[in-house]
């Protein structure tokens, strides 16, 4: 294959300082964080090296920290966290540009009732018929099942008067407890579709990495990304000018159909990174030493 597949991270921890994790897929799965996730932090922090990490979570920062303590993530192991969530409500609050400035105050939450919290402490009226707004907030599914929360008749009639959208999380799907959920990327690519604007938050969009990189303190040639999503954290790590390493045992282990090892399909390898037209430094197939 053209990219290496490692063993763990071990081969490459002496080529970086700084280690950009990604949470769903790479550090947990929805429910747990994985059985081998804090001791390969603490081989990082043994080894003297920095992480923080960085998820398309919908959720503001502290409720994302409680929530992984809870599922059994060690959190004096890393050294930060950042979300898309996160960002969004700091725009929302802050209002920092004529995006935001000219959204109005009547917003439709679109999103499931564990991410009211995302709202928590924002100055708008939040309305729930999409003819009483004057732009949505995008969180996603509000259905466990991934479908989507609202019929695409009220999309269509958003695109129509042209409310704009504030989508927290640009994932198209997850894999929560081993099961494919849509989340709000897609919503909002449906929304593109029918003409609607969208303003992102997370990755690949380079502008999140910059509060995750102040709480690293090291220059980027020697920070590594690693994530299970060539087209959010790949992506996102070459457009912040960061090297990438991608996790196979996550969101594209269908499509690679790993053998009982973690290998892939080299042939399958190929095309997917073609497809993507990405070539990470190389690829593992859990966050392992």
């Amino acid at each position: 294959m053209s990219v290496p597949l490692l063993p763990g991270i071990a081969d490459l921890a002496d080529r970086y300082d700084g280690f950009v994790l990604d949470l769903w897929g790479v550090v947990h799965d929805g429910r747990s964080v994985f059985p081998w996730v804090n001791d390969t932090l603490t081989r990082l922090r043994q080894a003297g090296k920095r992480s923080v990490l960085l998820s398309n979570a919908p959720r503001r920062i502290s409720v994302t920290r409680e929530r992984n303590r809870s599922i059994g993530l060690d959190n004096s192991l890393v050294d930060g966290l950042m979300t898309s969530g996160e960002a969004a409500w700091q725009h929302l609050s802050t209002r920092p540009d004529a995006f935001y400035r000219d959204l109005g105050r009547r917003c439709l939450h679109i999103g499931a009732a564990r991410d009211i919290s995302a709202r928590d402490g924002l100055d708008y009226d939040f309305v729930t018929a999409v003819e009483d707004a004057e732009f949505i907030f995008n969180t996603g599914s509000a259905h466990e099942d991934g479908r989507s929360p609202i019929d695409e008749e009220p999309l269509v009639e958003a695109a129509r008067r042209g409310l704009p959208m504030v989508c927290a999380n640009p994932d198209k799907v997850v894999i929560v407890g081993g099961k494919m959920q849509e989340c709000a990327g897609a919503i909002a690519k449906r929304f593109e579709a029918l003409g609607g604007e969208v303003r992102y938050h997370g990755k690949p969009h380079p502008e999140v990495y910059g509060p995750v990189m102040d709480m690293l303190g090291v220059p980027k040639e020697r920070c590594l990304a690693i994530g299970d999503s060539l087209e959010t954290d790949v992506q996102g790590a070459v457009n912040a000018g960061l090297d990438a390493l991608l996790v196979l045992d996550g969101i594209h282990r269908e499509g690679l159909d790993l053998d009982a090892e973690g290998r892939p399909d080299p042939g399958r390898m190929e095309r997917l990174l073609a497809q993507h037209d990405l070539r990470p430094v190389a690829a593992v197939h859990r966050f392992v030493w």
